[in-house]
C-alpha cells in the first residue's frame, strides 16, 4: 500500500527539556563539541548539531537535529562524503537529507574529514574520523551574516561549493591513505558522484530520490526483529513538499478507521523498561512531518492521519495512551513502578503530543 501525502509548512511545538552545553565560539571544535549545543558570540547566538555519518539510519542525527530546533538560527554539519576504507562502508549525502533540513529551517554545512586514526583490527579500514574544523568554522562564520533561509543557504551550498568540496575530499583521503598505509574505495565512484552536478542540482535530486525508493521498497518488505507491531501491516509514504523535495518513508504500521489513517512509527526495548531518549526523539521528527501532512490519500481516496508514536518494551506491563484520563495513567505508572525521571519523561511526551495533536501508546508485549 503507498500513501501519498503533501506538507506545505511546518509548525510544532517542543515539548521534551533539552539541556545542552553552551560552548563560546573562541573554543569551538567540531571534533571535540557534544552531538548537539549552544554556541555564542559576541553578535549571535545559535545552536549547532553534527552527523557522524550521511546516512541516516547509521546512527540517530535526527535526535541531533531535535535538540536544536527551538533555536532561532540552528546549523547541521554532515560530512558530504563518508568513506571508512575498502573493508568498511562508504557513503554520500543524499538529496532528501538537504530537503529535509530545509524544511526544518536548519543550515547545513556539508564538510569533509581531514583526519582519522587506523582501525584496530581491519588492515583496510579507520576510525575516528575528525572534519577540517577550521572550513567548518568558516562556514559558521558565513552563515552568521547570512540574511536569506536555510533553503536557499543549502541549495547555494550544492551548487556554489560541492565542486570545490568533493575535491577536497578526495585529497585528503589520498592523504589518509598515504599515512595510514590504507586503501580506500575506488575514486570513480565520488568522480560519478560530482558527474552529477555538473549542470546544477537536479540529476543529484532524481538519483537520490531514485535510491530513496529502492530502500523505502526493500523496507515494506521487512519487519525487523525488535519491531513489536500489533498486526504485520506496512506502508510506504510518498511526501511531496513545498520545497520540490520527495521523501520515500515506510511506516512501521499503519490503521484504518472510518477515513481515518493511523500512520505508526514504533520503537521498541528489549532491556529498558522505555525505549532511549535518542529513539524517541528519532520518533518525534517523524511526528514533525506527520503533524504537517495535507491532501493525504490512498488509492485517490482522502483520508484525515492521526501521527502516532509506538513506544514498546519487553518489560512494560498493560498499555497506556496519551488520550487516556489521569486515573488510566496513574494506574499505569504504578503498574510498571516508574521512577520520577521516567514520570517526568511521560507526562512531557503526552503534552508534546497534545500540544501537536498526536497520540502516543505505551505498551508491553502482551
Amino acid at each position: 500500500m503507498n500513501i501519498i501525502a503533501e506538507i506545505v509548512g511546518i509548525k510544532y511545538k517542543l515539548g521534551l527539556p533539552v539541556e545542552l552545553e553552551e560552548i563560546d565560539f573562541k573554543d569551538f571544535n567540531i571534533n571535540s563539541m557534544p552531538a548537539s549545543c549552544f554556541i555564542k558570540n559576541d553578535k549571535s547566538y545559535f545552536a549547532i548539531s553534527k552527523w557522524v555519518s550521511t546516512k541516516r539510519t547509521r546512527s540517530y542525527p535526527f535526535e541531533r537535529v531535535y535538540n536544536t530546533l527551538a533555536v532561532s538560527k540552528k546549523f547541521t554539519v554532515i560530512p558530504v562524503i563518508k568513506d571508512e576504507g575498502l573493508e568498511g562502508d562508504r557513503d554520500f549525502i543524499q538529496w532528501d537529507t538537504v530537503s529535509l533540513m530545509s524544511l526544518l529551517d536548519v543550515y547545513v554545512i556539508f564538510a569533509y574529514y581531514s583526519k582519522a586514526d587506523k582501525h584496530n583490527t581491519r588492515y583496510n579500514k579507520i576510525t575516528n574520523q575528525q572534519f577540517d574544523n577550521d572550513y567548518v568554522i568558516n562556514k559558521i562564520n558565513e552563515i552568521s551574516s547570512y540574511h536569506s533561509s536555510a533553503l536557499h543557504w543549502n541549495l547555494k551550498e550544492i551548487q556554489e561549493s560541492f565542486p570545490d568540496l568533493i575535491k577536497k575530499v578526495k585529497n585528503n583521503y589520498s592523504i589518509i591513505g598515504r599515512e595510514l598505509n590504507v586503501k580506500f574505495h575506488s575514486e570513480s565512484g565520488i568522480e560519478k558522484f560530482q558527474r552529477q552536478f555538473e549542470d546544477g542540482v537536479k540529476e543529484f535530486m532524481e538519483n537520490s530520490r531514485r535510491k530513496a525508493k529502492e530502500a523505502q521498497h526493500r523496507e515494506q518488505l521487512t519487519i525487523q526483529p525488535k519491531e513489536v507491531l500489533s498486526s504485520a501491516t506496512k506502508a510506504t509514504i510518498t511526501i511531496k513538499n513545498y520545497l520540490g523535495g520527495l521523501y520515500y518513508l515506510t511506516t512501521d504500521e499503519i490503521l484504518i478507521e472510518n477515513k481515518k489513517l493511523y500512520l505508526i512509527e514504533g520503537k521498541h526495548s528489549k532491556n529498558s523498561i522505555l525505549p532511549s531518549i535518542g529513539d524517541i526523539k528519532d520518533g518525534l521528527l517523524k511526528m514533525i512531518l506527520y503533524c504537517n501532512l495535507s491532501d493525504v490519500k490512498i488509492n485517490k481516496d482522502k483520508y484525515s492521519v492521526i501521527p502516532t508514536l509506538k513506544l514498546t518494551s519487553n518489560l512494560l506491563k498493560g498499555i497506556c495512551n496519551s488520550k487516556d484520563n489521569i486515573h488510566v495513567l496513574e494506574k499505569f505508572i504504578n503498574a510498571n513502578q516508574f521512577n520520577s525521571k521516567q514520570v517526568e519523561l511521560i507526562n512531557s511526551l503526552f503534552s508534546e503530543s497534545s500540544a501537536n495533536n498526536f497520540e502516543i501508546i505505551i505498551q508491553g508485549n502482551d
